[in-house]
């Protein structure tokens, strides 16, 4: 089953161990080796033992060789710094540094670019999906500043660094590495060599493998689920991932709310971990939180309050918490809602001024 995963060089030779060899050349060989061992880890033996014990599961569940997964896995790296990095999120920042990693200049003027040039895919995923262009190209212009930065993280190492020496969120990463080694053989994706994020996550939309196999499709009709170089599967896929996980067509996202006074202990507020919504205007109102458009009496929201010298707070509707089902993170759907806000206004001043000068 995994013939074509495993066609790959046979130099085990890692790029460590190649800076390692340069490194005790010189007279201070030994003392650099011990510091680059110091910086990027030593090997938990339960690395190993994990890669062993999944390459037996993979037989069971899938019925492969287990000694080809072996094979693989002999070829996979424990990196420390893959750690390092799961443990200090940009997530974990406050909501007015975090904001501006996102919402810039240069940002906003290459999700214009992005939807000009794609304008026709985004047109077609909205009539099939209901997902406004804006908010596809967001979401692509965060994950990867719209393909620039697909990661530069090992698949495999990622996946299984996490997945058999990260305890606390093992079974996760050890499913996403078996989700992992069969998309690589459904799509005939490289499994040694694919690069991402410090999470596993690959391509233009940073889908996580398990999101890959379930909500990827083939928007360009070539056979092919290719989240890497085909635009439109990346824009079909992320509108496909929105419309299966609750977006509602021609709805808003969110709305700024007003506070007065102190928010009543009784009234719940989401601040980076996202809820769902569930607090009637009637309730928002006796509480003195006021939104800053008209809401209708059944509309449920959620009151979010973001971290900033004077703190922001806002209502998100039911859009706004499936943008959280893509990360679930207040502040990264709120940066995919203000800069989407940001692209569609920007797109659509040059698209008046160009019909003006035509």
């Amino acid at each position: 089953m995994f013939h074509n995963i495993l066609k790959v060089p046979r130099e085990r030779q890692t790029r460590f161990g190649d800076q390692l060899m340069r490194l005790m050349r010189g007279a201070m060989g030994v003392f650099a080796f011990l510091v680059a061992v110091t910086a990027l880890g030593a090997e938990p033996a339960s690395y190993r033992s994990g890669a062993k014990q999944f390459a037996s599961e993979m037989a069971r569940k899938h019925g492969v060789d287990p000694g080809e997964v072996s094979a693989l896995m002999d070829q996979a790296r424990f990196r420390q710094e893959i750690i390092d990095k799961i443990r200090r999120p940009y997530e974990s920042k406050p909501w007015y540094k975090y904001r501006k990693i996102f919402l810039t200049a240069k940002r906003i003027a290459g999700g214009v670019e992005f939807w000009r040039n794609n304008e026709v895919i985004l047109d077609r995923a909205r009539e099939e999906y209901g997902v406004p262009p804006e908010i596809i190209v967001a979401i692509i212009g965060v994950e990867t500043n719209y393909g620039g930065n697909l990661g530069k993280d090992r698949v495999i190492d990622a996946l299984s660094t996490l997945g058999f020496a990260y305890p606390p969120r093992a079974d996760f990463f050890r499913k996403e590495l078996e989700q992992f080694l069969l998309l690589a053989q459904e799509e005939s994706v490289d499994a040694i060599h694919v690069q991402g994020s410090y999470a596993g996550a690959v391509g233009m939309p940073q889908f996580i493998p398990s999101s890959y196999r379930a909500y990827a499709v083939d928007f360009d009709g070539d056979g092919r689920r290719n989240l890497w170089e085909s635009n439109a599967d990346v824009i079909g896929s992320v509108a496909n991932y929105f419309k299966r996980n609750g977006w509602r067509t021609g709805e808003p996202v969110a709305f700024k709310a007003e506070v007065t006074g102190r928010v009543p202990a009784g009234l719940p507020v989401a601040e980076k971990k996202p809820k769902k919504p569930g607090i009637g205007i009637e309730k928002l109102k006796a509480a003195g939180v006021i939104s800053s458009e008209p809401l209708s009496p059944s509309t449920r929201v959620t009151l979010i309050r973001l971290e900033s010298p004077e703190d922001e707070y806002w209502l998100g509707l039911g859009n706004f918490y499936a943008i959280t089902r893509y990360n679930h993170s207040n502040l990264y759907a709120m940066a995919v809602y203000q800069l989407s806000r940001e692209i569609k206004e920007t797109y659509e001043t040059r698209g008046r001024e160009t019909a003006a000068r035509d």
